[in-house]
């Protein structure tokens, strides 16, 4: 099968810093008391942050969406990066403690955030994608999620990665959704790294200290890119395109895919000895 040409993956090559930031960073999510989303054309993704610290806040219905109400044709994944809080879904309070995941599926109606401790408000991250049937809500709470660990202290990316949202736990569309969070001393993350053109990936990267930031690389293998990329900005990678960076602090960050393969080792190498 040929794969049709696509011309923004020649283009990155020779585009300057900003006209890259514009098209692969998202920034100016996470705002106090806001609930703000954003949408990316490749495999339809919505993501956004809401941040409540008083009354509840509402998942909106952005008129561009065409829809009743958010998931009436969509599903979401949510992870709370914050203090502990709840989401209220169609009548139904599910308690969200740090790291806790929870699975909409389509059709949910009614869907509210809040926080329980106004002084360290809750942070929640939702990704969301088109979904062809309805499956059930459900909440992953993170003390269950074992965790893999990946990497070596001698490659510099030691991490655990933390599959929340998977075929394993929960049956949904398309969402696959969890986190990566590096050991004391390690900067890499996703190295060796890939590319899988049956889904895109969002990263959200979290926990990092003012003034510290991550070195995103980005692009073909043979024409990389990189992005300076700060405490809650997010990065969206094609399915052309690699993802993997180094930090000068820890961090950690979310990892969320859409598209039409769940299976998570799905993916073509790209080896560092042939990145340019």
């Amino acid at each position: 099968m040929n794969v049709q040409d696509n011309p923004l993956s020649r283009l990155v090559p020779t585009m300057a810093p900003e006209d890259l930031r514009r098209a692969f960073l998202v920034t100016g999510l996470f705002q106090p008391g806001e609930a703000n989303l954003r949408w990316w054309e490749t495999d339809r993704t919505v993501m956004g942050a809401v941040v409540p610290e008083g009354p509840p806040l509402a998942l909106p219905t952005p008129p561009g969406l065409k829809s009743t109400f958010f998931l009436e044709r969509r599903e979401a994944g949510i992870i709370n990066l914050g203090g502990p809080g709840a989401i209220t879904v169609d009548g139904r309070r599910q308690a969200m403690e740090p790291c806790d995941a929870l699975y909409l599926g389509r059709g949910c109606r009614d869907v509210s955030f809040e926080s329980a401790e106004p002084g360290r408000p809750a942070r929640f991250w939702l990704m969301s994608y088109p979904a062809h049937a309805e499956h059930p809500a459900k909440h992953i709470e993170f003390k269950s999620a074992a965790g893999d660990r990946l990497g070596s202290r001698e490659g510099a990316n030691e991490r655990t990665l933390f599959r929340l949202i998977h075929p394993a736990t929960v049956a949904t569309c398309q969402v696959v959704m969890g986190f990566t969070r590096l050991e004391t001393g390690s900067v890499w993350n996703s190295l060796p790294p890939h590319t899988h053109l049956r889904r895109s990936e969002v990263y959200l990267y979290f926990n990092l200290s003012p003034g510290q930031a991550v070195f995103h690389f980005m692009g073909e293998p043979a024409a990389t890119r990189h992005l300076v990329v700060h405490d809650s900005e997010a990065v969206l990678s094609p399915p052309w395109s690699i993802h993997c960076g180094a930090g000068t602090g820890p961090y950690s960050f979310v990892w969320c895919m859409g598209g039409e393969n769940q299976d998570f080792p799905d993916m073509d190498p790209a080896p560092v000895a042939g990145l340019r």
